[in-house]
């Protein structure tokens, strides 16, 4: 990790400096962290590299536009980075509505609602893990503009990558049917929504461990399967 005066601006408060102090003493489960993404950032690409060329055939034949969604995203330290999924919604959805998406969304496409219902879309995401700005468990990337508006505390979760799953997204899976009924989905969400989650993903970072990861990993399957 980086020396803490060395972190951005925004990090080096009180509010962080005791979940970076306690990740700092922690060296080994972040090495072995790393070591465990890149393993099974490979087993899953030798595994799942049919049915995601299955997935992306289906996609483009069923509505127009890429087959792949881009979008920029926050991970370690504040950096920025393009999050990899499979397309779900219409082609140039985000001009049409807010960044968050509730369960009557009426820019998710047929197949993208099933994708999104099992998690399916976010299976490319491996290659944001092999490329190091994201883990198989962390908290869930945020848009730059949330971000921007992080009270001070929840820069401590920005010490890690970014994770495919983690303790929130299991806790909210039904995040899109909480939203539904919002007529401001955007201000619900960071004024309800998001510091719900950022009570699990600091409750997270307390219990950092790889067996830990493990265990969130396969509660990630059961939740999906159930």
């Amino acid at each position: 990790m980086k020396p803490f005066e060395k972190l951005p601006a925004p990090f080096q408060c009180e509010e962080v400096r005791p979940y970076y102090e306690l990740l700092q003493k922690k060296a080994a489960g972040r090495v072995f962290k790393r070591i465990f993404d890149i393993l099974m950032s490979v087993v899953m690409l030798i595994f799942l590299l049919l049915p995601m060329l299955l997935i992306a055939v289906i996609v483009k034949a069923t509505s127009k536009g890429h087959v792949f969604f881009r979008q920029e995203r926050v991970t370690t330290y504040g950096r920025h980075f393009k999050i990899i999924k499979f397309r779900t919604m219409v082609e140039n959805a985000e001009a049409l509505g807010t960044q968050v998406t509730t369960d009557s969304d009426s820019r998710v496409t047929s197949i993208g609602r099933f994708l999104r219902k099992y998690r399916l879309d976010e299976l490319p995401q491996v290659f944001n893990v092999l490329g190091g700005s994201m883990s198989i468990v962390g908290t869930r990337p945020e848009v730059p503009r949330y971000v921007d508006r992080y009270e001070k505390e929840y820069y401590a979760t920005l010490l890690l990558p970014a994770g495919i799953t983690s303790l929130a997204s299991i806790m909210y899976k039904d995040e899109e049917k909480l939203l539904s009924s919002a007529e401001d989905a955007d201000r619900v969400y960071m004024e309800q929504v998001l510091p719900k989650k950022m009570e699990y993903n600091l409750e997270y970072l307390k219990n950092f461990g790889f067996w830990s990861d493990i265990g969130l990993m396969f509660k990630t399957v059961k939740e999906v399967i159930s």
